[in-house]
């Protein structure tokens, strides 16, 4: 995984040439959202267990064969797996976000997710719904538009990073639909 700034530098380093034009400004706004993105990520984590428990709530509420005998969430040990799964996704998503890099969340959640689900027989449509529902959860705590969650935010439109944040999500819902 590389950071902004690595990516800079392995780039500039391949030119020979030095950090200037638009890497250079690419950094500065880097540095300058820094404190958002710092803030996005701490509401994220701060009610990751309240983003997933709704996301599988919604998802169940949508499907309710889902909690009926022989359903993907029939019992606890598979409610539980279920609800560990999005835990990891949205625990991904965030180093993502930290990151302003979606490599780290390819490389060790998405690849091979699909084959996995599909050999439990997780339905993917289930799961994507899911994920669909994080990612508004995700969006409304990053724009601090989340109901009774109105957190101190840092100063600042965070329209950018709240996009951002739902590309990583839409790149999890590409990878197991």
């Amino acid at each position: 995984m590389l950071d902004a700034f690595s990516r800079v530098v392995v780039n500039s380093d391949t030119k020979a040439a030095y950090i200037s034009g638009s890497d250079l400004q690419a950094l500065k706004t880097f540095i300058t959202d820094g404190n958002k993105r710092l803030d996005a990520v701490n509401y994220i984590a701060s009610n990751a267990s309240c983003i997933v428990s709704d996301a599988v709530s919604g998802m169940i509420c949508e499907n309710p064969g889902l909690i009926t005998p022989g359903g993907n969430c029939y019992t606890n040990r598979r409610m539980a797996a279920c609800l560990r799964d999005g835990e990891i996704i949205l625990r991904y998503v965030t180093y993502a976000i930290l990151a302003g890099d979606a490599s780290v969340l390819e490389d060790r959640c998405l690849n091979g997710l699909k084959e996995t689900y599909i050999a439990l027989g997780v339905p993917n449509n289930s799961s994507i719904r899911a994920v669909n529902i994080m990612k508004a959860a995700c969006g409304a705590f990053i724009t601090n538009t989340a109901s009774q969650r109105k957190m101190e935010v840092a100063s600042g439109d965070c329209s950018a990073l709240a996009a951002e944040a739902a590309g990583y999500c839409d790149r999890v819902t590409a990878a197991i639909g």
